[in-house]
């Protein structure tokens, strides 16, 4: 009996420690499973997909771009100096002067460049016999005269007593004109008049014809004012002398 009782008890020993052993196996691999999980679970949480970076993500903050404005200086004005213009006084002729004809001169661009007026050109003709009053032709070099500024025609004012004798100027026939009358204003006579001219008749003259005019051909005859009026001379009244 007691043989008995030793051997179930080793049995019974035995098998409780075989439930020891299957048990702590069983611990054992469900321990090794449990890790084994969650060592997948994190390297699939970390891995290349990171989905737990998508859970956990924070905001990153987008930069604002901040414009720095470039100082770009603004123009500076320079002033601009105005020069004062320098006047220069040209002298007033009080009588006829030289000018020398320049390049491109006619007689009207010169009249036009001293304000000669609306008679210039007759006036550059009376003071300059040697130009031909039709052709009107000048030469550059060629030394003429210019009238003074206010000068006006022969035909209105006595001409100059310095103009040389024979010296012939142009004259345009105006209204009521007689070769006697034009000879009389230029100290000139009806024959020189008629002999310069070449005319047929004396008496055949027009308005607007352009005669030339010897002057100085005469002494002018001096006027008497139209105001003074000749005196007879009164003879002395005899005196009585008493017979004694």
């Amino acid at each position: 009996m007691d043989n008995k009782g030793s051997t179930s008890g080793v049995i019974s020993s035995y098998r409780k420690r075989r439930q020891q052993t299957n048990t702590l196996f069983i611990y054992g691999v469900a321990g090794l499973l449990v890790l084994a999980g969650m060592a997948m679970l994190v390297f699939w949480l970390t891995g290349p997909s990171k989905p737990l970076s998508s859970l956990f993500a924070t905001d990153t903050p987008t930069p604002t771009l901040t414009f720095t404005p470039t100082l770009t200086p603004l123009p500076t004005e320079t002033p601009t100096i105005t020069e004062t213009p320098t006047l220069t006084l040209t002298p007033t002729a009080s009588a006829p002067f030289s000018y020398t004809v320049q390049e491109n001169d006619s007689l009207f661009s010169i009249a036009q460049k001293f304000n000669l007026g609306d008679n210039g050109i007759l006036l550059l003709l009376q003071l300059n016999p040697n130009i031909d009053p039709v052709t009107q032709v000048i030469n550059v070099g060629q030394t003429i005269e210019i009238p003074n500024p206010g000068m006006q025609l022969f035909t209105s004012t006595p001409i100059p007593a310095n103009l040389p004798r024979g010296t012939k100027v142009p004259y345009t026939v105006q209204p009521n004109d007689t070769l006697a009358g034009i000879a009389s204003k230029f100290n000139s006579t009806v024959d020189d008049i008629v002999k310069a001219n070449n005319l047929a008749d004396a008496n055949a003259i027009y308005v607007g014809q352009l005669l030339q005019i010897p002057v100085n051909m005469v002494t002018p005859t001096a006027t008497r004012p139209p105001t003074s009026t000749p005196r007879t001379p009164i003879p002395p009244t005899p005196s009585l002398t008493p017979t004694p």
